[in-house]
């Protein structure tokens, strides 16, 4: 049997039980997370990784509530389905929710709209009163390191670094103010549509600092890429689109971003190519330069 049958099994017929019938299965993202085109204006994502670290449903919750109150605000975000229930659906073992189909574009985002669209949301984000968890990747990625370490994932010393910048981050992080954030503001979670820019995949939203989604958003070309322009068009966006900006929160959030993804690695990319090796070991050689 093919892995992804039964994932994809699960998204038809929960959305046949509601009265919408799928017309066809392209597969748009495969990953720990199966996104699935199923109709002219319907996605399906399902979460494939059932045994992974993540259990239950409670992500898709937060997730939900956070979408659908951004999409009622008038945020840049992509929709969820009109025709079904929000969910989150469990069905054959797997956890998924529906969403409305977007065209994107090959063009790049501009740093002045990610900083923009950005600010919207973290600004509409603060009349959110929904339940979410404090700093939770982080805590999160503290328990993970145990994980890891019993697995052979990585050396001592490693776990020992990685164990030492994410406890520090985090308690430093606690001083600054705290309101409901995107929680993994990467550039992957930021479609360029023929709509304008769309944040989706809010499953890791949480409580914390602004500086943490920002750092989410820059640390790729502030450090790999080494494009400081790029960063601070964000950056500047951001300010200029009305938000305030703590150096300090932002230095601590760098710091723990580049910790979590490192943590996370093993997850996401079990058997990783040369080109993610090498930004694994640049995530590590970073995070020894600023002990």
């Amino acid at each position: 049997m093919n892995e992804l049958e039964i994932p994809i099994r699960a998204a038809r017929e929960v959305a046949m039980a509601h009265g919408v019938m799928p017309d066809r299965c392209e597969i748009l993202q495969n990953g720990s997370t199966l996104v699935l085109r199923l109709g002219d204006s319907l996605v399906a994502r399902v979460i494939r990784d059932v045994d992974g670290p993540r259990q239950g449903s409670e992500w898709f919750v937060r997730e939900n509530a956070v979408a659908q109150y951004l999409a009622r605000q008038g945020a840049p975000v992509i929709p969820m389905h009109p025709e079904l229930p929000p969910g989150p659906h469990v069905h054959l073992g797997h956890t998924l929710n529906f969403w409305q189909f977007v065209c994107v574009t090959d063009e790049e985002p501009a740093p002045r709209a990610i900083g923009q669209t950005l600010f919207q949301c973290h600004d509409m984000l603060r009349g959110f009163d929904g339940e979410l968890p404090e700093l939770a990747i982080l805590t999160e990625s503290l328990a993970l390191l145990d994980t890891l370490e019993e697995g052979g994932h990585f050396s001592r010393a490693t776990i020992e670094l990685l164990h030492e910048r994410l406890d520090s981050s985090t308690n430093a992080l606690a001083a600054f103010p705290f309101q409901p954030l995107h929680g993994d503001a990467h550039p992957g979670n930021l479609l360029n549509t023929t709509i304008g820019l769309l944040w989706t995949d809010w499953e890791d939203t949480f409580l914390g600092p602004v500086e943490w989604d920002l750092a989410s958003i820059i640390w790729n070309a502030r450090i790999l890429d080494e494009n400081n322009a790029h960063a601070d068009g964000i950056l500047d966006a951001y300010v200029e689109a009305g938000g305030e900006i703590d150096f300090d929160a932002l230095h601590h959030s760098m710091i723990a971003r580049a910790a979590v993804m490192s943590a996370w690695y093993p997850i996401l990319y079990p058997e990783p190519n040369e080109v993610r090796q090498a930004k694994l070991a640049r995530r590590l050689e970073w995070l020894e330069e600023m002990g």
